[in-house]
């Protein structure tokens, strides 16, 4: 009984192996055949957009090969093909846009070597010179025999070495840049504080030196002034403004006798030189005999 069940175990098993194979095989073959016609309406619709282009519908065109890109990811034509309807419109940008994706999934040599063509055309209308040479270059190693992209590459290198590009900014060389300009300033505003700190000290110096000099002039001034002055008399003050100034006897200065004290002192020693003589006239007188005469 148990080895019957087990037989019925093992062929259900089976049935289900083969829905299951059956069932992958369907949906293969239905996702081989869903992709076979997205690329066969990728195909389509890049036809129509070319024609488009010939008619000058530029929009309709574009609308066309991002429906076109949209339904096959994996081809490079529609990439390569919008990059060429961007780059006649002059939008040479958005061209060096789609030439790159062209040119990274083109999976043969000769799309490759036109995808890098054209991408470095974009990069010499933007002057970005260093970038072209790198694209001609890859262009040349997918197809060396190509003369148009040798003369590309010739005078791509030309005007790069005409027009090198600026010096890569270094972050560290700006830092220490930018560190030793801020001890050059700093540097700059010490020896400025210093000078001003010597020029206050000089004026300082200097104005204490003229408040000296003014004081010993203002000394010497009083001095002279004082000298001056020694040995004259002061002025007489007038005691009342209106009365009337009466001459005031000049005083004498201490150690000097004034005119009217010297002429007193000489009359009074005349007198004293006068009586003296007197008295000795007189004892003359005395011994000596007088003869009077009468008056008849």
């Amino acid at each position: 009984m148990r080895k019957q069940t087990s037989i019925l175990f093992q062929k259900y098993l089976g049935f289900l192996l083969v829905i299951c194979v059956v069932t992958l095989s369907f949906g293969q073959e239905e996702a081989t055949a869903l992709a076979e016609e997205e690329q066969r309406e990728a195909a389509r619709l890049l036809s129509d957009a070319s024609l488009q282009l010939e008619k000058n519908n530029f929009a309709v065109a574009e609308a066309q090969y991002r429906e076109a890109i949209d339904l096959n990811q994996k081809s490079d034509v529609g990439k390569f093909n919008l990059g060429n309807a961007y780059y006649d419109n002059e939008m040479n940008e958005t061209a060096m846009h789609r030439y790159k994706q062209a040119a990274k999934i083109a999976t043969d040599k000769s799309s490759k070597h036109k995808a890098f063509h054209n991408l470095g055309n974009t990069y010499m209308n933007e002057k970005m010179y260093t970038e072209a040479v790198d694209a001609y270059k890859n262009a040349l190693r997918n197809n060396p025999s190509d003369d148009e992209t040798r003369y590309n590459l010739a005078l791509a290198k030309e005007l790069l070495e005409k027009n090198p590009p600026p010096p890569t900014p270094d972050k560290n060389g700006d830092d220490q840049d930018q560190d030793q300009k801020e001890n050059e300033d700093k540097k700059d505003q010490d020896n400025q504080d210093n000078k001003d700190e010597g020029d206050n000290k000089d004026d300082q110096n200097q104005d204490k030196n003229e408040d000296q000099d003014d004081g010993d002039k203002k000394e010497d001034k009083k001095d002279g002034e004082d000298e001056k002055d020694k040995g004259k008399p002061d002025e007489p003050k007038d005691n009342k403004e209106g009365e009337d100034k009466k001459p005031q006897q000049q005083q004498p200065t201490p150690g000097k006798l004034s005119p009217q004290q010297v002429k007193s002192l000489l009359e009074a020693m005349n007198n004293e030189e006068k009586k003296v003589q007197d008295k000795v006239n007189a004892k003359k007188e005395q011994g000596v005999k007088v003869k009077t005469e009468k008056d008849w």
